[in-house]
């Protein structure tokens, strides 16, 4: 069977029993909410942003006015951007929010020796100038450069305080967002926990407790099902020299673990493409993966233990470091060799998705429940259990001398915080 893969990803997630088909992950609460990404339609080259979507903005979080936003959204003006042009530039007056429909642009600022410094990369759905929208005058503390073709949506603030005079909805929202007092934060965004240090004597102690959310997410287990059907003819005649019902399980058996590592990846609900954290979602720099942009990945968690990459990617990765004469190290990972970076091994996965023919991603993890990483779900014990959170039941056999099996995978997974999970997305391979 040719489609049997190493399943690295099963191989290496630490396991945990989901009793009851349901894992619930408590969490502190997080106060900074508004930081996601934008979607935007078009209708040929006109571009637009969905006015539900400007609720990703910070100020707008919890606006129920949808007449408003929609009239926000049509203020919004479409420019195009070609490499190396710049977008905003240090020093200048911030008058204008700029949402990025497509394309990379970098944020460029200035070290301490004068030299111009990467501060971040911005991709597709991302927003910045957001200020605009509080009315406070500013500067722009970094250099804003299209490093691919670009479209961005602009907003100029005379446009928004015009629609904000408009709008009482609007106006009375953003003075009530201006208004609330800031809850006690960690730099993660959690609620903090007061604590005192460096007294001496007997002073008044803070008093604390820690904030959860208040909806924990809970993870359903998913199941992979399939239905096999063996003639009671090859069950009794062709049974030497191997088992044929046993071999037709056992290839069942591999085609539904094959699936259940395609869905841990990319199921749109658990799937860990899908899953991680907006705020640990980085972009190349220039394109295709180099040691910079791994060292990037690594840097955004503790104790990461392993990286997920498509083949072809692996191999674009391999074709920088030849480049630039660096020459990584091979490790050992249960019993095979693999290539790794800073110690970390690069496992192979040909369930990662290649996007029109030449974008992919790099997955990092830190696993496991005692590092508060990712962690496969599953529940064992169940009935004509063959393998864990596997079964194979006797369905029967109908009028025809079909004898038929009901082959079922029960499995998810779950990122227990933010920063276990990280996404190194748009890594263009064919370059």
């Amino acid at each position: 069977m040719r489609g049997i893969t190493p399943r690295w990803l099963l191989r290496m997630l630490p396991w945990v029993e989901a009793k009851g088909a349901v894992y619930r992950v408590n969490r502190r609460l997080n106060l900074a909410i508004g930081d996601g990404r934008l979607t935007f339609v078009n209708v040929g080259t006109d571009i637009q942003v969905v006015p539900a979507e400007l609720r990703e903005l910070p100020l707008l979080r919890d606006f129920t006015d949808d007449a408003a936003l929609a009239a926000l959204a049509g203020r919004f003006e479409q420019r195009e951007f070609e490499p190396g042009d710049l977008i905003v530039q240090k020093g200048q007056r911030r008058e204008e929010l700029f949402l990025l429909a497509h394309g990379k642009v970098q944020k460029l600022g200035t070290s301490e020796f004068g030299e111009t410094v990467v501060l971040d990369v911005l991709a597709d759905g991302a927003h910045f100038g957001s200020d605009v929208l509080a009315g406070t005058e500013s500067t722009w503390d970094f250099t804003a450069k299209a490093i691919t073709p670009c479209t961005v949506l602009v907003l100029p603030g005379q446009s928004f305080r015009q629609l904000n005079g408009q709008s009482d909805a609007l106006r009375a929202h953003i003075a009530a967002e201006l208004a609330k007092p800031a809850g006690a934060q960690n730099k993660h965004g959690e609620a903090s926990i007061d604590l005192s240090s460096g007294h001496a004597g007997e002073v008044d102690l803070p008093g604390t407790y820690v904030d959860y959310e208040l909806k924990p997410r809970e993870y359903e287990l998913s199941v992979v099902q399939t239905l096999l059907k063996v003639h009671s003819r090859v069950a009794d005649l062709y049974n030497d020299p191997m088992n044929q019902t046993e071999q037709q399980i056992r290839l069942t058996v591999e085609a539904l673990r094959e699936r259940q590592e395609h869905e841990m990846i990319n199921n749109p609900d658990f799937g860990l493409l899908h899953n991680a954290d907006l705020k640990q979602r980085i972009f190349t720099r220039t394109g295709p993966p180099t040691p910079d942009d791994l060292d990037e990945l690594l840097s955004r968690r503790r104790k990461t233990k392993l990286l997920l990459a498509h083949p072809r990617t692996i191999a674009a990765f391999r074709r920088e470091c030849t480049a630039r004469s660096i020459y990584p190290a091979s490790i050992e990972v249960q019993g095979s060799v693999v290539q790794s970076w800073r110690g970390v091994p690069i496992l192979p996965c040909d369930k990662i998705p290649i996007t029109d023919g030449h974008l992919s991603s790099i997955l990092a993890m830190r696993t496991g429940e005692d590092d508060q990483g990712v962690i496969g779900l599953h529940e064992t014990g169940i009935d004509d259990e063959v393998s864990p959170g596997m079964n194979v039941r006797f369905m029967g056999i109908d009028d025809k001398a079909i004898i038929s099996y009901l082959v079922s995978a029960y499995f998810s997974c779950a990122v227990l915080i933010p920063d276990a999970l990280g996404v190194l997305e748009h890594v263009e391979i064919g370059r």
